[in-house]
C-alpha cells in the first residue's frame, strides 16, 4: 500500500524521514455500525473513516480540511484513542495504541490531548475554572496542594488569563476565553501532540486569530505538534506546514501548505479553494467558480471507482473515463511531497480555472 516501505512510512506521506515521526497512522478504518429492526441486526455501516494513511513529523503541523461530515473529527478523536478504531494501525511515539490498556494507556494519554470545538458545552458549567485546569492534574497525579495551585495559575497565564480567575464559572467568561480555559486544560499534563478540533469554528472572527495566534505561540514556546482540524481554509494556512484533504472518509490530498494552495492537485481541493471569497474586486472578477453538482454520497454506500466522480467538473470536463467510475484511485505523487488521489492529477494541476488566486494568496499591494 502507498505510504510505507518495509514498515516505515514512505517520504511523500512524511517529509521528515531523518527523525521518527510522533504519530502514524496505516490503512485506519473507524465504521459505525447501522442496525435495524427489533433485534437490532446489523445491515450496514457508516464509514467514517475507510483507509487513510499518513504521519504527523515531531513540531509540526498538520492541517485537515474537508466538508461536514467527511470524518476530520472522528479520524482525529481515532489518532488519540477516543475513538476505538475498526481497523489499521495508529502509532504513537512507535507504540501501537491498541495495544495498550489500563495504565498503560493511562500514561500515554498524558502525551496526546484535544481541544474541544465548542468552547462551552467541553466545560463542566458546575466546576470552578481552577478546578476544571487542575482536575487532569489530579487524574495523573503531577502535584498536590500548593504546588498543583501555582500550577494552575502558572497555566491560565501561558494562555493569556488572569490567574485570580480560578474562582469563576464558565459561564462568566466570554467564548474566547473559555476556548483558552480549554487549551489551558489540554495543557495540564504536558502534552507533547494535542488535536485541535475545529477549535474557532465558534468564536467569533474577531476573537479567531487571538487563538490562532495563541497556539502557534504555544507551539513554538513549547515545542508541540498540532493537527488542526477546520474549515477554514485561510486559518489552516495560517497556521500549518502541510494540509491533508478529506473527502468522505479518505484522504485525497496531502502536502506542503504552499504547494496544497498554490498547485492543488485534486479537483475537489480546486473546488475547495474557489469557494473562499476574496476581498478585492480585480481579482475576484478573474476568477472562475468551480460549483459542484449533486449531493455528497452516503458514507454507507459510497461509489465504486473514485468516491468523487459523482461530482467531479475535470471528470465531466474529460468525457466521463471509465478508469474513474470502476478504479479507486491511490494516493500517489503528483511532486516530490505533494500526493493526490486522482487518476488525472497533473491534469487538474495545471487547469485553467483560475482559482487559485484566492483571499489566502492575494495579499498584495
Amino acid at each position: 500500500m502507498l505510504g510505507y516501505r518495509a514498515g516505515r512510512l514512505d517520504p511523500m506521506i512524511d517529509p521528515r524521514m531523518d527523525e521518527a515521526p510522533l504519530v502514524e497512522a496505516e490503512g485506519l478504518k473507524v465504521h459505525f455500525p447501522i442496525v435495524s429492526g427489533i433485534l437490532q441486526r446489523r445491515t450496514g455501516s457508516i464509514r467514517a473513516v475507510d483507509g487513510v494513511t499518513f504521519a504527523i513529523a515531531r513540531k509540526e503541523t498538520l492541517g485537515l480540511v474537508g466538508e461536514s461530515g467527511c470524518g476530520k473529527s472522528t479520524l482525529g478523536r481515532a489518532l488519540i484513542r477516543l475513538r476505538d478504531a475498526t481497523d489499521g494501525h495508529v502509532r504513537f511515539e512507535g507504540r501501537e495504541l491498541a495495544d495498550l490498556s489500563g495504565r498503560e494507556l493511562r500514561r500515554m494519554r498524558r502525551r496526546m490531548q484535544i481541544i474541544f470545538q465548542d468552547p462551552f458545552g467541553s466545560l463542566d458549567p458546575r466546576m470552578t475554572v481552577g478546578a476544571i485546569v487542575a482536575e487532569p492534574i489530579e487524574t495523573h497525579r503531577l502535584a498536590r496542594g500548593r504546588a498543583k495551585e501555582e500550577r494552575v495559575r502558572e497555566l491560565l497565564t501561558l494562555v493569556g488569563l488572569d490567574p485570580a480567575f480560578t474562582s469563576r464559572y464558565p459561564h462568566e467568561f466570554s467564548g474566547g476565553q473559555r476556548q483558552r480555559i480549554g487549551v489551558a486544560r489540554a495543557l495540564a499534563v504536558e502534552p507533547g501532540f494535542i488535536v485541535c478540533d475545529e477549535p474557532i469554528s465558534a468564536l467569533d472572527i474577531s476573537i479567531q486569530g487571538q487563538i490562532l495566534n495563541l497556539l502557534m505561540d504555544l507551539r513554538e514556546r513549547l515545542g508541540l505538534t498540532y493537527l488542526f482540524i477546520s474549515h477554514d481554509l485561510a486559518a489552516v494556512r495560517h497556521i500549518s506546514d502541510r494540509v491533508g484533504v478529506m473527502y468522505l472518509g479518505r484522504l485525497v490530498e496531502i502536502g506542503p501548505s504552499s504547494a496544497a494552495y498554490t498547485s492543488p492537485a485534486h479537483p475537489y481541493t480546486r473546488a475547495l479553494l474557489s469557494a473562499v471569497p476574496v476581498p478585492d474586486p480585480a481579482v475576484e472578477r478573474r476568477r472562475r467558480r468551480v460549483i459542484l453538482v449533486g449531493d455528497v454520497p452516503s458514507p454507507a454506500d459510497p461509489p465504486p471507482g473514485c468516491r468523487f466522480h459523482t461530482r467531479c467538473w475535470l471528470y465531466e470536463r474529460l468525457g466521463r473515463p471509465e478508469d474513474c467510475r470502476l478504479v479507486e484511485p491511490e494516493l500517489r505523487s503528483v511532486n516530490g511531497d505533494h500526493a493526490a488521489a486522482c487518476h488525472y492529477a497533473e491534469r487538474a494541476m495545471h487547469s485553467d480555472l483560475g482559482v487559485v488566486e484566492t483571499a489566502l494568496e492575494a495579499e498584495r499591494p
